[in-house]
């Protein structure tokens, strides 16, 4: 028996990839629970969980429709998923490594990081393309005794995928300040930005399950690129 995430995630890309066409009707709840042989409970779960994403609406007494709004790249900035958790089922996502080295923090990423200045990080440069599409622009600063062993190979793939399969660890919390900046030389060259085009970019600090910060980063988005959501509960 399926769980309701992923439920959510399976109708989540049947959606993106257009096997449910957008501003059409899902199929009813109990013929999605004689497909995905589970209960009309964990049907609702995995339904309200997209409805609060903007993927979906209902209309009393008449159904469920998926939004004509929605995009493959709206993004849900209350949950910590990579990129490759994110998009990955429901295209290709690669890397491109645009600068890779190991250096010594700043103070401000001294403090991010509760960190002295005498313990080295990566600093990580990353294009990330979804479809060959550049979609983010990633600069990232992680300590290197906290998540010891990034290569080239681990940037080329998933670094959270790493974190979790390889160091079983858990991300756990993030704080994040989302800001309008203009576009500089590296969005234009990266993703195609011009001059005069907005920016969207994303400063978070993320946390492993203990609550270790291991990650200080900037992400650079197009502002065509999906919408950024955000769910009060």
């Amino acid at each position: 028996m399926a769980n309701y995430q992923d439920i959510a995630a399976d109708l989540r890309s049947k959606i993106n990839h257009g096997f449910y066409q957008r501003a059409h009707k899902l199929p009813k709840q109990s013929e999605l629970a004689d497909h995905y042989q589970t209960s009309r409970v964990t049907i609702q779960k995995a339904l309200t969980m997209l409805q609060m994403e903007g993927i979906i609406y209902a209309k009393k007494g008449i159904g469920t429709f998926i939004s004509d709004s929605y995009s493959t790249f709206d993004y849900n900035a209350k949950i910590n998923r990579g990129l490759t958790k994110r998009l990955g089922e429901t295209g290709k996502i690669t890397s491109k490594i645009i600068s890779f080295a190991t250096i010594y923090p700043d103070e401000i990423e001294q403090e991010k990081l509760k960190i002295t200045a005498k313990q080295q990080v990566y600093d990580i440069v990353r294009l990330r393309l979804f479809d060959d599409i550049p979609v983010v622009l990633e600069y990232t600063i992680m300590p290197v005794h906290i998540i010891p062993g990034i290569t080239t190979s681990v940037l080329s793939s998933s670094v959270y995928g790493y974190i979790t399969n390889q160091l079983y660890q858990t991300i756990g919390t993030s704080i994040r300040r989302i800001k309008a900046d203009h576009s500089d030389t590296y969005d234009q060259q990266y993703l195609a930005c011009a001059p005069t085009d907005p920016i969207l970019e994303v400063e978070q600090t993320v946390f492993l399950g203990n609550g270790t910060p291991f990650e200080y980063s900037q992400s650079r988005h197009r502002y065509d690129m999906g919408d950024f959501i955000v769910i009060n509960t």
